[in-house]
This record gives C-alpha cells, sequence and structure tokens, in this order.
C-alpha cells in the first residue's frame, strides 16, 4: 500500500490495526447483548447488526472508506486551519488527487490484499471473485450476466467511490479556484515577501477584482 498511497508501513499498519480494534469492540458489544436474556427487545436487532457488521461486503466497504480516507484526512484537516500558508495548500491538494487518481488507477490489488488479511483474521467467508454477480434486493436495476464479483467491486463499488471522491475535490479545486489560489500566493508576507511578484498581484486585480480597482 506504500507505493499506491504514499504513506509509511507504519501508518498502513497503525489504521490496520485501529479498525479491527473498532469491529472487535463493536462486536463484542453486539455480543454481549444477543447472548444477555434480559435485553430481549434488543437481542434481534443486534444479531441484525453483527450479521452485517461481519458481511463481506460491510468489511469491504469499510476497507473502501479507510483508503479514501487515508488520503483525504490530512488535506482536509489543513484546510481548517487558519494559519495555513496558501503555497502548502496548492500543493496539498495537487498531491491529494494525484494519490486519489493513483488508488484508481492501480490501487485495487493491495486494497482487496488488506481486506483478505482482515477476512481471513476474524475468520469471515470471502466470496468467489470469479463468480457471476447477482444483485441483492433493494431497488430494481437491469442485471448484467456478464459481471463477476470482483468487477463489480473493483468497478461497480471501488472505482466508482473513488471517481466520485476525485470529482468532488476538481469541482471544489477547479482550474479558476487553483489560479485565484497561486496568484494570491503573491501577497504572502513570509520570508520577506519572498514571492511577491508584479505581475501576479496585477492579474490577480483585473481578472478576479475589476470592480475594486481602477486604473
Amino acid at each position: 500500500m506504500k507505493d499506491i498511497l504514499g504513506i509509511n508501513d507504519d501508518l498502513c499498519q497503525a489504521l490496520q490495526r485501529k479498525s479491527q480494534d473498532i469491529v472487535n469492540a463493536t462486536c463484542s458489544v453486539l455480543e454481549s447483548i444477543i447472548s444477555d436474556k434480559k435485553a430481549y427487545s434488543q437481542r434481534g436487532d443486534a444479531d441484525a447488526a453483527l450479521n452485517m457488521m461481519t458481511s463481506f461486503e460491510f468489511i469491504l466497504n469499510l476497507h473502501h472508506m479507510k483508503d479514501i480516507l487515508g488520503i483525504t484526512d490530512h488535506l482536509c484537516q489543513v484546510l481548517q486551519r487558519k494559519s495555513q500558508d496558501i503555497v502548502n495548500v496548492i500543493n496539498l491538494v495537487s498531491s491529494t488527487k494525484a494519490l486519489i487518481q493513483r488508488l484508481s488507477e492501480s490501487g485495487w490489488d493491495d486494497h482487496f490484499q488488506n481486506a483478505k488479511s482482515f477476512y481471513e483474521h476474524h475468520d469471515i467467508n470471502i466470496h468467489d471473485m470469479s463468480a457471476r454477480y447477482i444483485a441483492g434486493r433493494g431497488r430494481y436495476r437491469p442485471q448484467d450476466h456478464h459481471v463477476d464479483v470482483e468487477h463489480h467491486y473493483r468497478i461497480d463499488v471501488f472505482t466508482v467511490a473513488i471517481d466520485s471522491q476525485l470529482q468532488e475535490l476538481n469541482n471544489k479545486f477547479n482550474d479558476t479556484t487553483m489560479e485565484l489560489l497561486v496568484l494570491c500566493s503573491a501577497l504572502d508576507p513570509r520570508d520577506n515577501y519572498k514571492l511577491f511578484k508584479v505581475n501576479d498581484i496585477c492579474k490577480l486585480a483585473v481578472k478576479f477584482y475589476p470592480d475594486d480597482f481602477t486604473k
């Protein structure tokens, strides 16, 4: 996972352990409720929740979220810091987009292997990934008989979720927004106005604030 996400192995292992700890703790609570005869009214809900949490699909989706948030979380935290410099934000946005794109293009194998290790550790049955995918209950949609289980989770779930996140970043940080950030960096007073550029300031005023400046 290190080569795909650009984060070190220690962090990957820490995230993996954290996920396992959360699942273990939650399952332990649910199992206690199920075995508690006094909690009769809650036992059915607890049993259903436990079955859901230990299902193949739930665990795989949980790993989807972990991988995506593992990339975007740092950017989200940085954007909430008022003291963050613009240049760092620009670089971080670009690197986050690149990492998400790499995850979409070549992250599935590592992603599934991590999920598979999780399944094996918790004795959760793993689907036959080469079997034909059969949609579950819910809103009707045409069934593609040529789609196998791996294709469904790799393309219809994993890739779609990542591409959706990338699209959201592109919408929030489009070319216009990025240009505005770059031009604003010319006003950064740090290091004795090291980034000061007259042309960028003029372009900023003319293109983005034409009504606020007169010739």
